[in-house]
């Protein structure tokens, strides 16, 4: 796992920036879903197809972030299984494999209730024994969405029928289809960035605008001029951005941070290019290098730096 996936993941955990992401994709923004009726789950989806043959693999996958969410709605209990797995670059199989995941969510939901039914002794119906699962029970809503940190545009299929190997309506209409939960940040319009409670709002303008040569889309942003180390370092590593957070203090401004790191690439080159010259007149001349140095007309207060670099 790369520095990258570590680091999103990390960031994705959070309940407040989870709660975030699925308020932007579902809910428009609106802080329906509360960070504190959040509660971890176990991301290790492990499943045995139906059967109980002993040479049947167990089938493992491992998801990114998986959280249950409960809630009381006019009286009411709300549950939800809520997944977020996330990509630095397109995945062509990514239908098949979130369809994997909420279908595993759901059997494993069904393997709990025959469970409980067992341990509690209960009296099921014939119809009921063999699944385990009563007439009345009722299966929480899995959602999986993948989140983009790529600012290229999702250049792969959006649904298991795209996958498919026919283009036949009559065949289409017998396999149930599976819709991908995609949120890209070059689909989003850079005004409903601001819908985002959290900094991931900024974390994706930024990967959106990853490739722009200029940062005209940052200045005078107010989002921008307070970013939490945290939020700055995990755009640093997505984006590539060469900002300097030399700042002190637990914010940073973003638009100072990347100018500083501007000046400090600069200063980088110019002293590459100045020990580059040092070395190539000192061969030719024979020169020592305070020498060399003088000769080049460098300051006496930079002399030291370069003799000791040299």
């Amino acid at each position: 796992m790369g520095a990258v996936d570590i680091e999103t993941k990390e960031y994705l955990s959070n309940p407040e920036h989870f709660s975030d992401v699925f308020n932007f994709w579902l809910y428009d923004g609106k802080n329906v879903i509360k960070a504190a009726d959040l509660k971890e789950m176990n991301t290790t989806a492990i499943a045995l197809p139906y059967g109980t043959d002993a040479k049947i693999e167990p089938i493992q996958k491992f998801r990114d972030v998986l959280k249950i969410y409960t809630a009381m709605r006019d009286n009411r209990a709300v549950y939800l299984i809520l997944g977020l797995e996330e990509q630095t670059k397109t995945n062509f199989a990514m239908p098949v494999k979130c369809l994997l995941y909420d279908a595993i969510s759901y059997a494993r939901q069904v393997s709990e209730a025959a469970k409980s039914y067992r341990k509690a002794e209960e009296k099921l119906s014939e119809e009921e024994f063999l699944p385990g699962f009563r007439k009345e029970d009722r299966l929480i809503p899995v959602i999986t969405l993948t989140v983009s940190f790529s600012p290229e545009p999702w250049n792969g299929p959006r649904s298991l029928h795209e996958m498919l190997a026919t283009d036949d309506e009559k065949i289409l209409a017998l396999v149930p289809d599976y819709r991908l939960n995609l949120l890209a940040p070059n689909e989003i319009a850079d005004e409903d960035f601001a819908k985002f409670r959290t900094e991931f709002g900024t974390v994706m303008q930024c990967v959106k605008h990853k490739r722009d040569k200029g940062m005209d889309w940052m200045k005078d942003n107010e989002r921008f001029k307070k970013v939490t180390r945290t939020t700055a370092s995990l755009i640093k590593t997505v984006t590539g951005f060469n900002i300097s957070l030399d700042e002190e203090g637990d914010t940073v401004d973003m638009m100072n941070a990347w100018e500083n790191g501007l000046n400090q690439a600069r200063t980088q080159a110019w002293d590459s290019a100045t020990i580059s010259n040092i070395k190539n007149l000192m061969e030719t001349s024979g020169w020592n290098i305070q020498q060399t140095m003088n000769a080049l007309k460098i300051p006496a207060s930079e002399q030291e730096k370069y003799a000791k670099q040299i």
